[in-house]
């Protein structure tokens, strides 16, 4: 391969991590044009190239110096937009649909590849930032969610900003936070205290999480600035990196004491904590495929996985003494396997000083890309560069650009270079679906030791609506006029005693039905039915009226056959004899048992009622009901009472 179309990367010559001194990283190129692996300065004229993203048409897109560039899966051009600002190539483009946005100097531009050759605008600036003056404000984080069509950006020191697609500034949030008079974020310096990561977005929950200066992590809702919770974790580490999983497990990684810790993305609660090999803080980032694992690579040659239950697991450990992992993997096509670059180098040395821990390495031989399923652990791809991999990227637009391991994992995976026959490819959102699918299942799947949070929030709106209605029971219940004017205890009281007459009157009254059902012609049994049904109508009243336990009811209404029926002077019983056999009697009513106008009436409030009123009579004398006549009431009553006190001198008898 020809000198000016060598490709360069970048080589890790001493990993360093502790906090008085950080990671240091020479550009160096690997030449395969008769070197067999000398190593050499790269050549003055290459461009440097940011780490691509892959669009939703599949197709590479990165930044060098002012020009947005497109890549095919073969690493040829595309089309080249010039953005007339220089390129924050820290920060990768995100896609929403056809557009691309970016960050430029102190800008988000928009650009939208498909105008390029045409007359409309390929680009606009979609938003700019004045920062001011004396004052680091530079735009640290960009982040897109298409579902809420919202763009969110951090600005160093001065907060989270989400606007919609359309450029409208929808709400902005500061890390220091007042709930009532208490501090939420930012609690022990709130001066020198502000976000510093990139908001990092969970599609399956709808939740946003980012971090600030203190070590505290903020999960807020993607649709408002609502706190969902924050979480205090600068015991770990105050530099953290996000990564959102499924089956409501969110993983955090601490590069400086090479943990991750599991924290459950409905309550901020730490899950569980797995130790790692150290990891290289700038190009090494988590990725979680779409069974939820989470897999970063270590300095000391281990591919670690960990599931979201925090199971772990080792790959590539047999090459792991002579060689290094420094940037992250990246998926392929199908979402559930990804490419892995591991570096072989002649020599290493790993050191353990306190809680950190320095790794050196040398002389790099060759690259070996790896295609794996972290789930299963099934390897389905090893290619090496000097290699079979030489000719795909020697025949590219690549080979003009200074490149690193992360451009190449993601070329393969445009490619789809070692995909077998039976791994499916999905687009973006259908992985996004799969995977919020698993996340949904795995929470319906609860533990049976655990509780449901969905039981108990049934539980809770039953507790809440018993508790309404025995309020409302109550208000009503203690504004009765017959409670008021006599006290609980005599209502009490008197509404047993109703109760026990109903009792004793239905009882007379079976006994009356079927002896006149035997004898038809008996006037006198007859006439103490109809005085035993008037008076039973009377108490049944006061029952679900004024000694009721809800609100006062006027008296009941005559009902069917089971009440007297008037005509003129005239009175009828209906009844069932105990051969269920219809009768009817036909009685003289007397000129005084009626009111001029046929009908009779009493007071539901009134104690007392004469024997010839509608029924509500109290029953205050001892005399039976047997000797009650057909038109003097009140024996009847006399005749109940007298009942009701010997079951009192009964009950009460040694």
């Amino acid at each position: 391969m020809a000198t000016g179309v060598m490709w360069s990367l970048y080589l890790l010559v001493c990993f360093q991590f502790g906090p008085a001194r950080s990671e240091s990283r020479v550009l160096q190129k690997l030449d395969t044009g008769g070197g067999g692996g000398e190593i050499a300065r790269a050549p003055g004229a290459a461009r440097a190239l940011s780490s691509p993203s892959i669009a939703h048409d599949g197709r590479l897109v990165a930044c060098s110096g002012k020009d947005l560039l497109g890549f095919e899966p073969n690493g040829s051009f595309a089309w080249i937009v010039p953005l007339g600002h220089m390129c924050n190539d820290s920060i990768s483009p995100v896609f929403e649909g056809e557009q691309v946005y970016l960050v430029a100097d102190d800008k988000v531009i928009k650009v939208t590849p498909q105008n390029v050759h045409t007359a409309e605008p390929a680009l606009e600036v979609f938003f700019s930032h004045n920062a001011t003056s004396g004052r680091s404000e530079e735009i640290i984080g960009l982040a897109i969610s298409g579902s809420y069509s919202s763009l969110f950006l951090t600005i160093r020191k001065r907060g989270l900003f989400a606007f919609s697609l359309r450029g409208e500034l929808q709400w902005s949030i500061g890390p220091a936070l007042n709930l009532f008079d208490y501090r939420l974020g930012c609690k022990r310096n709130v001066s020198g205290c502000y976000f510093d990561s990139a908001p990092v977005l969970d599609q399956c929950e709808g939740a946003l999480y980012i971090s600030n200066t203190e070590g505290q992590l903020y999960s807020l809702y993607i649709d408002n600035r609502g706190i969902r919770w924050i979480q205090d974790l600068s015991s770990h580490g105050k530099v953290m990196t996000v990564a959102p999983g499924n089956s409501a497990c969110l993983y955090i990684i601490f590069p400086r004491k090479s943990i991750v810790v599991g924290i459950d993305v409905s309550t901020g609660s730490i899950s569980w904590t797995q130790n790692i090999g150290p990891i290289s803080i700038e190009k090494n980032l988590p990725t979680v495929d779409s069974n939820g694992w989470m897999s970063i690579g270590s300095l000391d040659g281990t591919l670690y996985s960990i599931s979201p239950d925090g199971d772990m697991r080792k790959f590539l450990a047999k090459t792991a003494n002579d060689s290094v992992i420094h940037v992250g993997p990246v998926l392929d096509c199908s979402g559930f396997s990804m490419y892995v670059a591991k570096t072989i180098v002649e020599g290493k040395l790993i050191q353990t000083i306190g809680d950190y821990t320095y790794v050196s390495a040398k002389k790099p031989s060759f690259i070996l890309f790896t295609l794996l399923a972290p789930a299963t652990g099934t390897i389905y791809w090893t290619g090496e560069y000097p290699g079979e991999l030489s000719n795909l990227l020697s025949s590219s637009d690549l080979n003009d650009f200074t490149i690193d391991e992360t451009v190449v994992l993601t070329l393969l995976s445009a490619a789809k270079t070692g995909i077998s026959n039976t791994t499916q490819c999905y687009t973006r959102r259908q992985k996004i679906a799969w995977t919020c699918r698993q996340a949904k299942a795995k929470f319906v799947q609860a533990d049976p030791g655990e509780p449901s949070y969905v039981l108990l929030l049934i539980f809770l709106l039953v507790v809440i609506v018993i508790q309404a209605v025995a309020i409302l029971f109550c208000c009503i219940f203690w504004r009765k006029k017959r409670l008021q004017d006599n006290g609980l205890q005599k209502f009490l009281e008197k509404r047993r005693s109703l109760h026990s007459k109903r009792r004793i009157l239905g009882k007379k009254i079976l006994e009356l039905e079927q002896k006149a059902a035997e004898d038809a012609s008996s006037n006198e049994a007859l006439g103490q039915l109809g005085e035993m049904v008037k008076a039973k109508e009377g108490v049944e009243r006061k029952l679900y009226g004024s000694y009721s336990l809800g609100r006062d009811e006027p008296g009941l209404e005559q009902q069917g056959s089971s009440l007297p029926l008037y005509h003129d002077k005239y009175r009828s019983h209906s009844f069932h004899s105990s051969q269920k056999e219809s009768i009817t009697i036909f009685n003289m009513l007397s000129d005084t048992s009626s009111s001029e106008d046929g009908t009779s009436s009493c007071s539901d409030d009134s104690e007392s009622c004469s024997g010839t009123s509608s029924g509500e009579m109290e029953l205050d004398e001892s005399k039976s009901a047997e000797e009650a006549g057909p038109s003097d009431t009140a024996n009847v009553e006399e005749g109940v009472q007298h009942e009701l006190e010997k079951q009192h001198q009964h009950c009460s008898a040694p």
